[in-house]
């Protein structure tokens, strides 16, 4: 068993094989409090075990329904789908499929119930759960061609589970749908990922998490101590030995508070409610905490940067003779190749007679003015019209006398957009199946180099570094003649270039806002796009200031890299914020790649002044945040899904700009479509690290107030009544711990990041001096009760909580009550993290109410009050005043200790490190 799913050992493969999920619960949470409960009914404390079970039952039960809950979301609605079988449909329910039936889509689409490989017909699916991507992506059928069927390869060729396909088509002539094979289901599919990702997330390399497990065991090794002490006191008074291991045992049950783990998540419980009201979902709370961290932060540009949607500036046709003049209106254009590419090279399809697909591919259709048009079900009247060939969609030009010649083009394969191909392309006929045309659009490199050399200008290079350099996104088209029918190796090679398409992106104006905030909060910012050119990239970074000192690393040969490397090793020298030469790095896929393979010990220091990183592939995104990571830098990563998914699982923050609730492609999904959530995901971060700080800090000092307290009464052959504990443990700590986490995180975005360490020597010193304060204010209550005139000893023939009330135990009492209360101001943080202590208006409530009521028992207890707690009577009320005045002085010394120790350690500054935003944002 492994994280919920069931393995078998396969002698014949030498692997476990996965065979099936399970849901149970074993936390040593509850494991801990079934030892403490038997050991508190044994020691007849029936009181407070009672409250611990059903506090731990609700617990446990809450736990469950959750799990339970999440589970479900796996187990979709069951729907009636058709299993093709040889010559017929069966219909059945989508619970009963299993690897290896052939299914029918139908045209309307639904939620798909399982992971499915598409054999026939095309499918519009959208993909937000999975990949964060809010725009519906066109999934064609696997090729023809043989190889191993991969979904992380072949993923434009795959449905995965529980995204929404919208519409599907083509997949049985004549007739509607598409046609696919399951592949996986259940717990093995792209939903039960996601499912197990937040069940079983992976574990977290943070210092909080690791200091807090070993400060436990430092607690533990207290407990060791107090256990002996507590034995050496007791083996001196009559106590059985049955007594004295239920004693001893009660030390440990005190010291390491079980409720710890619990305590502590309270602050990111509070934050993740707060993300979510601002349109932030989160499903990896411990991620919370780490958010306030980030020490760096990379943005996807397309999309998150800029705008979605791009506006088509001019088109400028090429071939091997030179350019031609650019052409802003492609409805200018005369009839020919280029215009067809333009109106037939794209993967957008109609939805309710609206165009649906890549923004960047609808404002090109739009430039053209020509019209789609789409089979209509079982309509095989356009596959008639183009000479019999299985239609996809038919390009239709507009009726306009400059192009009068313009005729319809049927789109009869298609080739969709990849990533690490850096292109797509499509086959096309004319009526009657005359000239059939391959039409192929992408990045202008890729596309060129795929051209035959003498239809590509001389003057290419030249003019896309000029288009570049402007900001302008370009896109290259080509085509050819050839046969239908052929694969697409075949189809993208030999082709003719055509021209360049040019096209504006222009920045959001939420992000210039953001990166000065992330600026002047000390963060460093830096961009990794993929589909673009180094010169746009460092245009959106200028702005209008005007050129920044770049040093560019170009993709050229080995030894010209060593030279340039060796060129700048002085800069690299000097290292990122002692630098007096102030300079960006910008680099390009190719150029990372060189580096990460030839030159690795010139990486580090390339990274801690590389600012732009364009062309980058999804797996390249990914490798530099990881190498970013070995530079100990918090990494948090920002994008709208798609290509970034490998960068924002791998990064310490991932953020995906989506409309889903809850995306596999990162911890974090923003409804937001700008960046504006990224500072108000540090600020929670910080504000919920800082009081998980504080939290762990008044936990750990409530186990050491009330492990000092019983000590001491040990000492005194007494003990604290059940009752008692039940008064602090419940009333005083368990309300103070669930509110104290309530206050908001600050307004500003603050230069200095909070710490992590539990371990560090402040934070230690300052529980140490705590501790000694606290045992000095109760050993002086104490003190000051033995010596007063009206002082009555307590029966030395008894020991324990059976001697009670006496007068030893209520002085400890009364002030070790006010201790819980002032620890719990004193370790709470405020500036510059979180919003002043007054604005958490139901802790300052809980405060007072609770001050009032310890004030009531220890100046004016109502008789069946201090019956019911066992506190003996004491007449004299200037003691009591002594013992509050006790209680205030002991407040004072621990706050002004607590300030001393509590200034926070400024971070490595970002001042003088490069962002790429830097004009804009100043």
């Amino acid at each position: 068993m492994f994280e919920g799913l069931r393995y078998i050992w396969m002698a014949r493969k030498g692997a476990f094989c996965r065979v099936r999920y399970c849901m149970w619960v074993l936390n040593p949470f509850y494991v801990f409090q079934v030892f403490s409960i038997a050991l508190w009914l044994t020691d007849s404390y029936y009181y407070y075990a009672a409250c611990i079970v059903i506090i731990s039952l609700i617990s446990i039960c809450v736990s469950l329904y959750e799990i339970r809950k999440v589970s479900d979301t796996r187990r979709l609605l069951p729907c009636l789908l058709s299993k093709c079988l040889c010559s017929y449909l069966q219909h059945l329910s989508s619970v009963e499929l299993v690897p290896g039936d052939c299914v029918l889509i139908p045209q309307e689409g639904l939620l798909l119930p399982c992971d499915a490989a598409l054999l026939a017909g095309e499918c519009m699916v959208n993909e937000s759960m999975l990949t964060g991507e809010s725009v519906p992506v066109m999934k064609t059928p696997l090729p023809a061609a043989g190889g191993r069927y991969s979904p992380e390869t072949q993923r434009r060729h795959t449905l995965f589970c529980g995204t929404q396909c919208i519409q599907a088509k083509g997949g049985r002539p004549g007739r509607g749908g598409a046609i696919a094979v399951v592949t996986s289901t259940g717990f093995f599919t792209a939903k039960g990922d996601l499912v197990s990702s937040i069940l079983y997330p992976q574990p977290i390399n943070f210092r909080f998490y690791q200091d807090a497990i070993k400060f436990l065991l430092f607690l533990g090794g207290v407990a060791l101590c107090g256990t002996v002490y507590s034995i050496v006191i007791l083996s001196r008074t009559n106590t059985t030995w049955w007594e004295l291991v239920i004693r001893a045992l009660d030390i440990v049950t005190i010291v390491v508070p079980p409720a710890l783990p619990a305590a502590i998540t309270t602050g990111t419980i509070y934050a993740q409610s707060r993300l979510k009201r601002e349109g932030v979902f989160c499903i990896s709370p411990p991620r919370i905490n780490i958010s306030g961290k980030v020490s760096l932060f990379c943005f996807d540009k397309t999309g998150t940067l800029t705008e979605e949607g791009l506006d088509v500036w001019g088109v400028m046709e090429g071939s091997g003779a030179g350019f031609s003049e650019l052409v802003p209106d492609p409805r200018l254009l005369p009839q020919g190749p280029m215009l067809s590419a333009m109106a037939c090279c794209h993967s957008v399809a109609l939805l309710g007679g609206q165009p649906l697909g890549d923004p960047l591919e609808l404002k090109m259709i739009e430039s053209t003015g020509w019209e789609l048009e789409e089979p209509a079900g079982d309509d095989k009247t356009l596959d008639s019209e183009f000479g019999g060939h299985r239609v996809l969609a038919v390009m239709r030009p507009p009726a306009c006398p400059l192009q009068s010649e313009s005729v319809a083009v049927a789109l009869v394969q298609r080739f969709p957009f990849s990533s690490s191909l850096q292109r797509m392309s499509v086959v096309t006929v004319n009526p009657e199946g005359q000239s059939s045309l391959a039409f192929i659009k992408g990045a202008p490199e890729m596309v060129a180099s795929l051209c035959l050399r003498e239809s590509v200008p001389a003057q290419f290079s030249n003019t896309l570094r000029t288009f570049a350099s402007d900001g302008f996104r370009v896109l290259a088209l080509g085509y050819k003649t050839l046969c239908v029918g052929v694969h697409r190796g075949e189809v993208e090679r030999d082709m003719q270039f055509l021209g360049l398409l040019v096209m504006k992106n222009l920045v959001k104006p939420e992000s210039a806002e953001v990166i000065t905030t992330l600026r002047l909060a000390h963060l460093r910012t830096v961009m990794v796009t993929g589909m673009k050119h180094n010169l746009t990239i460092i245009n959106i970074s200028h702005g209008h200031r005007g050129p920044q000192y770049l040093c560019l690393v170009p993709y050229l040969l080995r030894k010209v890299l060593f030279v340039i490397l060796q060129f700048i090793a002085p800069c690299l020298s000097q290292g990122l914020y002692q630098g007096v030469i102030n300079y960006h790095l910008a680099i390009n896929g190719k150029s990372f790649s060189a580096l990460c393979d030839h030159f690795p010990e010139y990486l580090p220091k390339v990274l801690m002044r590389g600012t732009v990183y364009a062309r980058m592939a999804p797996e390249q995104k990914t490798q530099l945040v990881t190498e970013l990571q070995k530079l100990n830098y918090r990494v948090g990563m920002c994008g709208d899904g798609a290509n970034d998914c490998g960068a924002l699982r791998a990064a310490d923050v991932g953020v995906s700009l989506s409309e889903a609730e809850a995306s596999v492609a990162s911890p974090f999904t923003s409804k937001s479509d700008n960046i504006s959530c990224v500072p108000l995901l540090i600020r929670e971060g910080r504000c919920s690290l800082v009081t998980s700080f504080s939290l762990f800090k008044y936990m750990a000092l409530y186990s050491l107030i009330q492990f000092s307290s019983v000590l001491i009464l040990y000492t005194e052959k007494t003990n604290l009544g059940d009752l008692q504990f039940l008064f602090f443990d419940m009333v005083l700590v368990t309300l103070l711990a669930i509110v104290m986490g309530k206050g908001g995180p600050s307004t500003e975005l603050h230069p200095q990041r909070p710490p992590a360490s539990l371990l560090a020597l402040p934070v230690l010193a300052s529980l140490t001096l705590h501790t000694l304060l606290l045992i000095l204010g109760q050993v002086s209550a104490l003190l000051i009760t033995t010596s007063q005139d009206w002082f009555v000893p307590l029966n030395s023939t008894m020991s324990g909580a059976a001697n009670l009330p006496n007068l030893e135990d209520t002085s400890v009492f009364d002030l070790s009550g006010y201790q819980y209360i002032i620890m719990a101001v004193v370790v709470t943080k405020g500036y510059p993290y979180k919003r002043p202590l007054y604005y958490n208006v139901v802790f300052v409530c809980v405060l007072l109410v609770l001050f009032a009521l310890m004030s009531w028992l220890v100046l004016a207890p109502v008789p069946f009050l201090r019956k019911l707690l066992k506190l003996y009577y004491i007449p004299d009320m200037n003691f009591k005043i002594l013992l509050v005045a006790l209680a205030a002085l002991n407040f004072v010394f621990c706050f002004l200790l607590e300030v001393m120790y509590a200034e926070p350690t400024l971070g490595p500054s970002s001042k003088n490190c490069p962002s790429f935003l830097e004009v804009i944002s100043c």
